[in-house]
């Protein structure tokens, strides 16, 4: 099984019987042949892509469990790789059941990063990654909302703060085109309208700064991808993202946006700028409003099949201190491995929250064993294995190398 985020059809599945010469024997896009997996509340759950998945033998049986980002976890029969069968799949809780236990209430945000089942199959243990512990609202100033993220390594919007400015069309902001003109004097404050392709974020963004007066940029889908996204970008200005239905909606363009089109189209010059739109035309005013809403954190869920009910979560309590969103490190979980061995035992890597161990108690996630070194550590991978009977658990830290860890409670 493959992650191809490359194309919708994601899900692919090779053929290794000659390892020599593997075969592709089928790609699937989920959201298309099991379309009871979206959620279409709240309206945020836009971003549906395959992450990760496992494959583990159930009863004779093949069974998938795949984490397909906003769209949740995900459980296939595939038995027949060539013809799979929907047996179960997730729903991200509304409000957000974890940020709920420290009274902030919030949309869920999805991120269904990776899961595992557990060693008797009767529990899906899953990872939601976050990196940021902020959730943005924007809307336009006519009060329309749509769905926007922040760029990861640009200036953040702080909790409880908004920022307005006037929209203004400067096209792809590439090095090869033409240079963006100074934000004009239009509204109190400017915010350069960019649409996606053709460099990298980080180029556009750079583009953007040296051009001078702009206070922030929202960066614009382009065609073949057209949805709501995020960004690892790099920059001096705050930088959103937008759909390409909404940036056309800035313009009043809204009525020449065609879907189809868009989603048949491809990373061109044409299908990156918004057509008949003049660099320097001015659009709506829109608003961003951030607000703390805490890190990633872990799913409990019963492996029922159809929507598997969500029995408990689990995060460090730090992931709810808002004096820690930033300059202690990312406080996300990254990922679990179950114990092969027991049932009831999950171990995470939890970026600079360390290494956390949990038991399932009266199907309650509970903290039963952690660690975090001298100078902190930045926990990526975390994967069980044995050696002469005893159960050991190897976790990578991404500056110090490979830590082995022996889980020696009840």
């Amino acid at each position: 099984m493959l992650v191809d985020d490359e194309e919708n059809a994601d899900v692919d599945i090779m053929d290794i019987s000659n390892p020599a010469a593997p075969v592709k024997i089928a790609e699937y896009d989920l959201a298309a042949m099991f379309p009871q997996i979206l959620q279409h509340t709240p309206a945020n759950l836009t971003e549906v892509f395959h992450h990760d998945m496992i494959v583990k033998p159930i009863n004779g049986r093949q069974i998938m469990l795949i984490s397909y980002w906003d769209a949740g976890y995900v459980k296939l029969d595939v038995t027949d790789p060539r013809n799979p069968v929907y047996l179960g799949d997730t729903d991200f809780a509304n409000p957000d059941p974890e940020a709920l236990e420290s009274g902030i209430v919030a949309a869920p945000e999805g991120n269904g990063h990776q899961s595992e089942f557990t060693n008797d199959n009767q529990y899906v243990i899953a990872a939601d990654e976050d990196f940021n512990p902020y959730v943005l609202s924007a809307a336009t100033d006519d009060g329309t909302s749509f769905a926007a993220s922040q760029g990861d390594l640009t200036p953040q919007l702080p909790a409880g703060q908004t920022l307005s400015g006037t929209t203004v069309y400067v096209g792809r902001g590439c090095n090869v085109d033409t240079p963006i003109p100074a934000a004009p004097a239009v509204g109190t404050k400017q915010i350069a309208a960019v649409t996606r392709g053709g460099c990298t974020f980080t180029e556009k963004v750079a583009n953007v700064a040296a051009a001078g007066g702009y206070e922030a940029l929202v960066i614009i889908n382009r065609e073949g991808a057209c949805g709501a996204f995020g960004m690892t970008v790099q920059g001096t200005l705050p930088t959103f993202s937008a759909d390409r239905r909404t940036g056309f909606s800035f313009f009043d363009k809204e009525a020449e946006y065609d879907e189809a089109q868009c989603l048949a189209g491809g990373d061109t010059l044409a299908g990156s700028l918004i057509p008949g739109l003049a660099i320097g035309a001015v659009g709506d005013v829109v608003t961003f409003t951030s607000s703390f809403d805490g890190w990633g954190y872990v799913h409990l869920y019963r492996n029922n099949d159809g929507k598997m009910a969500e029995l408990d979560t689990y995060a460090i309590p730090e992931a709810h201190d808002q004096a820690k969103a930033s300059g202690h490190g990312d406080l996300s979980v990254h990922e679990v491995a179950t114990s092969p061995t027991r049932n009831d035992l999950a171990y995470f890597s939890y970026y600079s929250g360390g290494f956390r161990v949990t038991k399932i108690v009266n199907e309650k996630l509970v903290e039963v064993g952690h660690f975090i070194d001298e100078g902190g550590n930045n926990f990526w991978g975390v994967q069980v294995f044995s050696h002469k009977g005893k159960e050991y658990v190897a976790a990578s830290d991404r500056d110090y190398g490979l830590y082995i860890f022996e889980y020696t409670g009840p």
